[in-house]
């Protein structure tokens, strides 16, 4: 029986693989197996939403997942954590109606998945204590058997530590005890040291060097505890990534126009009063939210505004679609009306009250020295790597589509996906 596993390098880009090339296991995955080196994302190239797509090969006009958290005005938004949200049926519904064994290992959008995931460590959003987060593990679906595995490894982490890169490590650590113990059909995990380290500092730089090294540190634990398990033979990896990210120069705050416009109304401490419109950030991207989207008037008026925004062409606005134009160029649809594509170097800040132009706030990854969030044709690509009993040698395609990788991944495990957008890239099967 083959098995599956699948890791996930956040915000990592092909322009990586050039350093990674030269390593032992990225080495070896590139040596033995095939690739896409740049794989055209979903809009908005955001964490959550694209982690549903691989995991669906749907867009998200399908998946019910339009952003990284729950729209919130005037409050931090409740982060997409649950496989309840996912509108669509998953690779990991169909492997079990296969008949296989499935893990997720703090992948995105599959808390209280346990119908359908084996063994499940679910992500968590929040900087919390090892106690705290047992109980959260717990609030979240992992299973009672595997908690005795898996929290003593969380709760050696250092207290205070910062979170990356100490959640990553424990979070492959985790990974690999599952591996060694119970050999699932299908592990999918997901790093993000090298999207904080891109947030933090910048695109290309020595701090993202670390975070790759550390990449290449987890691929090598992955594929030692197959080894261990003595399911490496039989083992197809795939490393594949979410999305590229831009380097940003200011941050801009539309809501404080809006406010200017009289669509949002500030008490006299500055809190939210009240609104019409409103804008939630997705980064190099931001929805545009009316109270009431049947107000025909309120819409119009919204729209010309946001359009003389952009026409003036200081405010970061590099684009305006309509809910029409978003679900009908970008397959992106949500309970938004309009949809903000960023000048390229402004990132969307939800914030009410001046300034307009805000500095970079790097404990925020919308606001940090690089973000995404942007439309997919734009910037450095993620790429798609792969090898195992599965697939060819010695391949490579140029282009990609990330609705494809679900599909592919599937029919590599024996199964198919016959609810995804997307379809098998043949090119990489035996």
């Amino acid at each position: 029986m083959k098995h599956l596993i699948v890791m996930s390098v956040d915000a990592m880009v092909w322009e990586d693989i050039e350093y990674l090339k030269n390593k032992p296991y990225f080495g070896r995955l590139l040596q033995n197996g095939s690739r896409v080196e740049k794989v055209r994302t979903i809009y908005p190239s955001l964490t959550h939403p694209v982690h549903t797509t691989i995991m669906t090969g749907c867009w998200p006009e399908r998946t019910g997942v339009c952003n990284n958290v729950h729209f919130a005005p005037g409050e931090t938004g409740e982060w997409y954590n649950e496989l309840g949200d996912v509108q669509v049926p998953t690779i990991f519904h169909a492997a079990k109606a296969a008949g296989l064994t499935t893990c997720a290992c703090r992948w995105p959008v599959t808390g209280n998945g346990g119908e359908v995931i084996d063994y499940l460590v679910p992500e968590v959003i929040a900087d919390l204590s090892a106690e705290q987060q047992e109980a959260q593990l717990r609030l979240q679906g992992t299973q009672e058997e595997l908690l005795p595995v898996v929290l003593p490894i969380l709760m050696a982490q250092e207290p205070g530590a910062p979170r990356h890169p100490a959640y990553d490590t424990s979070e492959i650590e985790c990974a690999a005890e599952i591996i060694r113990r119970y050999k699932p059909h299908l592990v999918f995990t997901h790093p993000g040291q090298v999207d904080s380290a891109r947030h933090g500092n910048g695109l290309f730089n020595d701090k993202v060097t670390e975070a790759l090294d550390l990449a290449e540190e987890y691929l090598g634990m992955l594929m030692r505890a197959a080894e261990d398990a003595g399911i490496y033979e039989d083992t197809n990896f795939v490393v594949l990534s979410d999305h590229g990210q831009l380097e940003i120069k200011r941050v801009m705050c539309p809501n404080v126009l809006l406010a200017d416009a009289g669509f949002i109304r500030v008490n006299e401490n500055g809190g939210l009063e009240s609104w019409d419109a409103f804008v939630q950030s997705a980064g190099l991207s931001a929805q545009v939210h009316l109270r009431d989207p049947e107000d025909a008037a309120l819409k119009e008026k919204v729209y010309r505004n946001l359009l003389h925004l952009r026409e003036e062409g200081i405010y970061g606005i590099g684009e305006v679609f309509t809910k029409e134009e978003a679900k009908a160029l970008h397959h992106l649809e949500g309970d938004f009306s309009f949809v903000l594509e960023s000048d390229g170097f402004s990132s969307f800040n939800e914030e009410w009250n001046r300034p307009i132009v805000r500095g970079y706030d790097t404990t925020d990854y919308r606001y940090g020295r690089a973000t995404h969030g942007h439309l997919p044709h734009l910037g450095p690509q993620p790429p798609f790597l792969c090898m195992g009993p599965s697939f060819c040698t010695g391949v490579v395609l140029k282009e990609g589509r990330i609705i494809d990788e679900a599909p592919t991944l599937a029919r590599a495990m024996g199964f198919e996906l016959p609810t995804a957008d997307g379809s098998p890239m043949e090119a990489l099967l035996r």
